[in-house]
C-alpha cells in the first residue's frame, strides 16, 4: 500500500467499526449517562483510569467533567487516577505497578462514585485491581473497553456497565472510545445544566 491508501484505509476502517458497532453500544451508553447523572444527582464524583492511550482518555473526560464540554454548566466532580504521577511512581516503588489505581481508589472511592476504566485489551493488571477496589466501596463501574472486555468484563456484575468495541486494532478501539466520551459529555452537558 502507499501512503495515500494507507490513510485512506484509516478513515474507512473507522467508518466500518461506526456502522458496525453503534446499535450494539448504544443502550449501554444511554445507560453509563443515567448512572452518571444519578451519581451527580448524590453528590457522588467521577474517578477515571487508564494505561497509555487510555490514560489520555481518562484525563480527557475527567476534565470535560470540572471544567465543561461544549455549554457552560456547573463544574461536575472527578478525578483522573492518572494525573498525579508522585502518587503513581510512590505507589509503583513501594508496592507494584498493579495497584497504582486502587489504592487511590482506596483514599478516594466512596458509594455513590463511580469508576471508569478504560482498557482497550480489559487485560490491564492495575484496571482489574481498580475494579476490585472500586467493588469494595459498592462503587458502580463502567468500562469502556475493546475486543471481548478481557479479564476486566469478568469482575463487572449487574450493577457495573460494559461499553466494549468488539474489534482488536488498538487505534480503532481508542477512536471509538473518544465518540463514547464525547457523547456522554454532551448528554451529561444538556441533562445537567441548572
Amino acid at each position: 500500500m502507499n501512503k495515500l491508501e494507507i490513510i485512506k484505509s484509516n478513515f474507512l476502517e473507522n467508518q466500518e467499526i461506526n456502522s458496525l458497532t453503534v446499535e450494539k453500544i448504544l443502550p449501554s451508553i444511554e445507560k453509563s449517562v443515567s448512572t452518571l447523572i444519578d451519581m451527580i444527582n448524590n453528590s457522588g464524583k467521577l474517578l477515571t483510569c487508564g494505561n497509555g492511550g487510555s490514560s489520555g482518555d481518562a484525563q480527557h473526560i475527567s476534565s470535560e467533567f470540572i471544567n465543561r464540554f461544549e455549554i457552560e454548566r456547573k463544574e461536575l466532580p472527578a478525578i483522573s487516577l492518572n494525573s498525579d504521577t508522585a502518587t503513581m511512581t510512590s505507589i509503583a516503588n513501594d508496592y507494584d505497578y498493579k495497584y497504582i489505581f486502587s489504592k487511590q481508589i482506596n483514599a478516594f472511592g466512596k458509594q455513590n462514585d463511580i469508576l471508569m476504566a478504560f482498557t482497550t485489551s480489559g487485560n490491564s493488571t492495575n484496571i482489574l485491581e481498580a475494579i476490585k477496589s472500586a467493588k469494595k466501596k459498592k462503587m458502580i463501574t463502567i468500562l469502556i473497553s475493546g475486543n471481548d472486555g478481557g479479564e476486566s468484563k469478568k469482575l463487572l456484575d449487574a450493577h457495573d456497565i460494559d461499553i466494549i468495541i468488539p474489534h482488536t486494532r488498538t487505534s480503532r478501539i481508542q477512536e471509538m472510545h473518544l465518540i463514547i466520551i464525547h457523547a456522554i459529555c454532551e448528554c451529561i452537558d444538556k441533562y445537567t445544566n441548572t
